[in-house]
């Protein structure tokens, strides 16, 4: 026993040694502040580690453990390269593993800096969920503005809280969501990842997005600070903007991310805020922001955006320079897109060009959010969750529930739905019914269901035919492959043109690059064709070789392009375009004869930069649209009931000059209306389309938006009755592009709005979507209807079905103060709730109003509520006004 003792009085002592060498360093005392904590660990930093805490880029160690001996900021894990089109999605997210793939891969890398790194710092592993996890076995939900569009702040909860168990199991501790920029130029290409027009509901929906996440304490990333959509509804436009406009249209849903969200981190926008690239303004980030706004997370840039100051914006002379503004001037993160790109942006570290404080400032603010999230305690994920977690029967339900609340009904003439109990055919058309898109940003998904297969599994009794119809483009060319191109080495025909650049714009002297390219297909438009060799924006090239024909016929034959170009073939000139005017479509109707040679000289000049050049033609090309439209016309005259799928193209770096339905969609929607006039469109895309030339003639329309993996069941409960739509717009629709931009919470104008040959009213209206029942709105009360500045009153009023039908409504509230010291828009959303009613059901509904929902800022950019009378008014959208009342504030 007396050895027993010994034994164990030597282990305690044993033990209490290790424990306090563990706890010898500060900064692993996890008993000590994080304040304290982190100063330990800052003041034990080289410059090359605290460089490395604020650098970011997908990676899993595949390349080397050595590379990150001085640790990093956090990986975007199992990417497969590079691919998209700019931004974030020059990342790849086509797959890199399943969930439980993705947690051990995780916590490996995990372990390696944890274990065998000199400080031991962990990573924070960041991914993309705008609608759902980016990855495999993660659930799709519907798109952001579909979410946006049900109104329902505690189903986006309950979809948030899914996305992040799903992402926090896997080991992911960052988001880099949601999008909370405004969409008032429906242009815009990325409207779809929006919550819309509205700084309120955008708010509302953002926070409830957010609160989920960082409540399981998973860092969540509002983007774009600030505006990043500029004119003609472009994305990353440069923006000039006064601070009123900011402050009142796109700030609140970031200060309402940081207040009521818990956001730890912010991402910087691409484009330039006044003249300053919002990745380098002090104004924006360090005194607005860090300062004014008290935020004390960390603010990482777009991806690229850093060093994009001097391609651009044109305000750094080379990277260094970049780095040194973009980290003086309020940016704690550099997000880039490869562990190679780095000696750009350490040069300024290394070469003492930063000041110090800043450097100390912005690691600060990331060991904070790593000792915050415990990560230097429990750096680990639970394999076992990831597998409970993702790809659940819940989180799939709950897919379908929200799918079936997003979508609108925008028309429905003589109540041709829900479809009729009595139909037994109906004729389905379109491409985008026998697909699933899920937007922007989006995995994979997960047992993707069509509408075609919802269809076809909600109601055996009906007989469901399928004709492809049109699709979304209808192009006479195509890009030329590599694959007819050759040129002459010693001799012998080899794969590609020989390509001779020039620093001029005549193609003389001697070539400052000569290369071999393997078609002509460019898009040189934030670069030259070599960064080192070639200039920006004042070049010629002069492509050689052989152009063998695969087959014998008459080809059209040019480009596509708006610069200076040549064709030669055999010698003879073919095209002269030697002029810079526009964009557009010029080429040559020619004889080829099969797998003959044809001697090929293309020149080519750009003077201004943003080069696009293709080499089309029509070869392949089949364009059999009318034979398309005749096969669908002739089916849906066959059958009782019409239902037409149409889609848009949009996205990132997709913006869209024209919102009419692309391709040959909208004549296939008159042709098959005219042989069935009981005929449904379905809508398929994530911002607003224009439907003058059709919308007379369709009695039934529904925008479904990108509704998610479980999309197909949840039209299919809508067509049928199962549910009811009560989906709402977040943005409004115009007639036409020409009213652009459009919203509802203008101010006044001072005049008219209406143009001389067109209305300045919307097709469709902020707020608007239809039901399968009605709802009446009556006895509009108030607690007080004079109060003072600081009161709070109590607004209610009945509300009853009166319909057929169970159904929810969408109550907004809306707000116009009748006479201020400013300008103030003409009504503003300030409360909004979704209320289901039984048929027949009533039921009281109530709404608060004080100071949160009365005050402005003033001619001095101050807070108040000033005295004067403000009208209320309750509504199905900001154009259907339903009850109004008068409270004055004395």
């Amino acid at each position: 026993m007396k050895k027993i003792g010994i034994l164990l009085v030597l282990l305690f002592f044993s033990l209490g040694s290790i424990l306090n060498a563990q706890k010898s360093k500060a900064y692993q005392n996890a008993e000590l502040s994080t304040d304290d904590r982190v100063e330990d660990l800052l003041s034990r930093m080289t410059l090359e580690e605290k460089f490395w805490q604020l650098f970011m880029i997908p990676g899993d160690l595949s390349d080397g453990k050595a590379r990150y001996k001085n640790g990093i900021f956090g990986f975007q894990v199992s990417t497969k390269g590079k691919s998209g089109d700019g931004a974030e999605q020059l990342l790849d997210y086509s797959g890199g593993g399943n969930a439980v793939e993705t947690a051990r891969l995780i916590n490996e890398i995990q372990r390696y800096f944890v274990q065998e790194t000199r400080l031991g710092i962990p990573i924070i592993a960041f991914d993309e969920t705008l609608h759902g996890l980016i990855r495999e076995d993660a659930t799709a939900f519907p798109q952001a503005i579909g979410l946006a569009s049900t109104w329902d702040t505690a189903l986006m909860h309950e979809v948030a809280n899914a996305i992040a168990m799903e992402t926090k199991s896997r080991g992911i501790r960052q988001v880099l969501s949601p999008v909370v920029n405004i969409a008032r130029d429906v242009r815009w290409g990325r409207t779809e990842e929006t919550y819309g027009e509205d700084p309120f509901l955008t708010s509302q929906m953002g926070t409830a997005y957010m609160s989920a996440f960082e409540e399981l304490d998973v860092i969540t990333t509002p983007k774009h600070f600030v505006a990043n959509v500029g004119d003609g509804g472009r994305d990353s436009y440069p923006i000039h903007f006064n601070e009123r406009i900011l402050e009142e249209i796109y700030f609140p849903a970031f200060k309402a991310a940081i207040k009521d969200g818990g956001a730890r981190s912010i991402m910087t926008s691409y484009n330039s805020v006044d003249g300053r690239q919002a990745t380098a303004n002090d104004w924006l980030l360090n005194k607005k922001l860090k300062e004014e706004w008290g935020f004390d997370g960390f603010v990482i840039s777009d991806a690229g955006a850093t060093g994009g100051a001097n391609v651009l914006h044109f305000t750094a002379k080379n990277y260094a320079e970049s780095t040194e503004q973009a980290i003086e001037n309020g940016l704690d993160v550099i997000f880039q897109t490869s562990y190679d790109h780095y000696p750009l942006f350490f040069e300024a570290f290394e070469k003492g060009m930063i000041d110090e404080t800043a450097i100390n400032n912005s690691v600060r603010r990331v060991l904070k959010a790593k000792f915050d999230l415990g990560l230097f305690e429990n750096p680990y994920g639970d394999v076992r969750e990831a597998e409970k977690w993702n790809n659940s029967e819940a989180h799939k339900n709950l897919a379908r529930k929200a799918a079936v609340e997003s979508v609108v009904l925008l028309k429905n003439e003589n109540s041709v739905l829900p479809i009729k109990k009595d139909i037994r055919s109906i004729a389905l058309i379109g491409a985008d019914a026998n697909m699933v898109r899920l937007g922007g940003y989006s995995g994979p998904g997960n047992d993707l269901v069509s509408i075609r297969k919802g269809l076809e599994m909600a109601n055996s009794n009906v007989q469901i035919s399928f004709s492809e119809g049109v699709g979304l483009e209808n192009n006479e060319f195509k890009v030329i492959p590599e694959e007819p191109f050759f040129h002459e080495e010693h001799g012998e025909l080899k794969a590609g043109l020989s390509a001779a650049y020039y620093n001029n714009t005549d193609l003389s002297g001697d070539p400052a690059l000569k290369r071999i390219d393997k078609n002509i297909e460019f898009g040189w438009t934030l670069f030259s064709p070599d960064q080192e060799k070639i200039n920006y924006d004042w070049y010629s090239v002069n492509w050689t070789g052989k152009l063998k024909a695969p087959e014998t016929g008459k080809f059209k034959i040019g480009f596509e392009g708006d610069d200076g170009y040549k064709l030669y073939l055999d010698g003879r000139l073919l095209i002269d375009n030697w002029r810079k005017q526009t964009y557009r479509t010029v080429t040559h109707e020619i004889d080829l004869k099969k797998d003959e040679l044809y001697d090929l000289k293309i020149e080519f000049f750009e003077t201004t930069g943003n080069t696009k050049l293709k080499m089309v033609w029509n070869q392949g090309v089949i364009n059999d649209w009318e034979k398309r439209i005749e096969d669908a016309v002739k089916l849906a005259s066959e059958n009782e009931l019409a239902i037409v799928v149409a889609g848009i193209h949009e996205g990132e770096f997709q913006d869209r000059a024209l919102l009419s339905l692309p391709g040959k969609q909208e004549e296939l929607i008159l042709k098959v209306t005219e042989a069935n006039p009981n005929t449904v469109v379905i809508l398929v895309g994530g911002s607003a389309i224009t439907m003058t030339k059709w919308i007379d003639q369709v009695p039934a329309i529904l925008d479904i938006w990108y509704p998610g993996e479980q999309g197909g069941h949840a039209v299919a409960d809508i067509l049928y009755g199962y549910q009811n739509p009560a989906g709402r717009l977040p943005i409004t629709f115009p007639v036409h592009e020409a009213q652009l931009p459009l919203y509802y919470n203008h101010k006044p104008t001072g005049r008219g709005d209406d143009y001389y040959n067109l209305t300045g009213k919307p097709l469709f209206p902020f707020g608007f979507g239809l039901s399968y029942t009605e709802f009446e709105y009556s006895d509009l009360q108030l607690s007080k209807k004079i109060i003072d500045e600081n009161e709070e009153i109590q607004l209610s009023f009945q509300l009853k079905n009166t319909g057929e039908h169970d159904g929810d409504e969408v109550i907004q509230m809306y707000i116009k103060d009748l006479y201020a010291s400013v300008a103030r828009p003409v009504m503003e959303l300030k409360g909004f709730q979704r209320i289901h009613l039984k048929k027949g059901e009533e039921r009281t509904v109530q709404f608060k109003i004080g100071q949160k929902e009365l005050e402005m800022l003033d001619i001095n950019m101050k807070k108040v509520v000033e005295p004067g009378v403000f009208r209320i008014m309750i509504g199905a959208s900001s154009k259907d006004i339903r009850l109004r009342e008068h409270i004055e504030v004395k």
